[in-house]
């Protein structure tokens, strides 16, 4: 159930497995979240002191060389990979103490990472502005362009063989029965599975029929700016302390994003596009020239507490990939084979 980044990474992994797979898709595959993303593979700028995810977040972003590659093979399109690394910029003394601990337990992890005073900051990035007190670099965080990742794995999963979507499919519930999902109902006809991914992103807990029990989804709207500047002047990503930039190479530039609990309310307003603007402003002085060339939002899937919800459910029958908030794209391919593995028992 759902045909974003996900949904479509894990039905190939499962059909190249041997699984013969449904994708189930609302809208338009690839239409939500996942292609209104940043695209940010910012395994080590997330991390925030959290020792519980190094391994995962490393891992995940480290088989995106080969499965960028991979999906070009297949599709004949290119995903944006890009390892530009990523500045976090410090604008005060306490900025650049929490700058300093995080890199001094990441290098104690064994990750690269550096605490640059502003000279050495702008030989990373010339573009930052001046009055930066310290930064740290990330040198091996990466980028995709997600709308590209999107057709690419569209494109994929069409030429995978025992897979096909079907767009415009409402799931009007779980079929469940003696405790165990057999599949799910549609408005013209029930779909029997031996295995049901729920992959809705925000929408997963509304789905009827999806236990109670499990962890509640909830959507947090993140809005983003788009910027182009010619020439193309940005090289890095950028990460201040109320937002990023996110240079494509060919003088797109992303500004984002707020993070707004406001159900799915999927507005731009004044208010975060100033937010925005500020922010990217304050990093990249330079930006200020740039052409405003569109705006949108959408929503992250949250989970209140905790993690990603990955694999097996408490119902039988429905596995999870869904809840990853800011990660997604990061996590795509980890999650992907972990629910295949999940669902085959290998």
């Amino acid at each position: 159930m759902g045909a974003g980044v996900m949904g479509c990474a894990t039905a190939i992994a499962l059909a190249q497995r041997g699984a013969e797979v449904v994708v189930l898709e609302r809208a338009v595959p690839g239409a939500e979240a996942s292609s209104a993303a940043a695209g940010i593979l910012g395994a080590q700028v997330e991390l925030h002191g959290r020792s519980e995810d190094v391994g995962l977040f490393v891992r995940a972003r480290e088989v995106w060389r080969e499965w960028a590659g991979a999906l070009r093979d297949v599709s004949g399109l290119d995903v944006g990979y890009r390892a530009t690394g990523v500045v976090r910029v410090a604008c005060s003394a306490g900025e650049a103490d929490e700058l300093k601990r995080e890199v001094e337990w990441q290098r104690g992890c064994g990750l690269r990472a550096s605490l640059l005073d502003t000279n050495q900051a702008r030989e990373v990035e010339p573009e930052l502005a001046p009055d930066l007190v310290a930064a740290a670099h990330f040198p091996e965080d990466a980028q995709v362009d997600p709308p590209a990742l999107l057709r690419a794995l569209i494109v994929a999963l069409a030429r995978t063989p025992r897979t096909s979507v079907r767009a415009g499919a409402t799931v009007e519930g779980l079929i469940v029965e003696r405790d165990r999902c057999l599949g799910v109902r549609l408005c013209d006809a029930d779909l029997h599975a031996d295995a049901t991914v729920l992959a809705a992103g925000s929408w997963s807990s509304l789905v009827p029929g999806v236990p109670s029990v499990l962890p509640q989804v909830r959507p947090v709207r993140g809005q983003i700016v788009l910027l182009d500047e010619r020439p193309p002047r940005l090289r890095t990503i950028v990460f201040g302390e109320g937002g990023y930039v996110v240079p494509r190479g060919d003088g797109r530039v992303l500004c984002g994003s707020t993070m707004e609990h406001v159900g799915f309310r999927k507005e731009v307003t004044a208010a975060g596009v100033h937010a925005i603007l500020e922010s990217a402003l304050a990093c990249v002085p330079s930006l200020g020239a740039a052409q405003v060339t569109g705006m949108w939002s959408n929503f992250r899937p949250h989970v209140e507490g905790q993690r990603a919800l990955v694999g097996s459910s408490v119902l039988p029958g429905l596995f999870l990939a869904t809840g990853h908030y800011r990660n997604g794209i990061l996590l795509a391919k980890v999650t992907a084979d972990a629910v295949a593995s999940a669902v085959l028992g290998s």
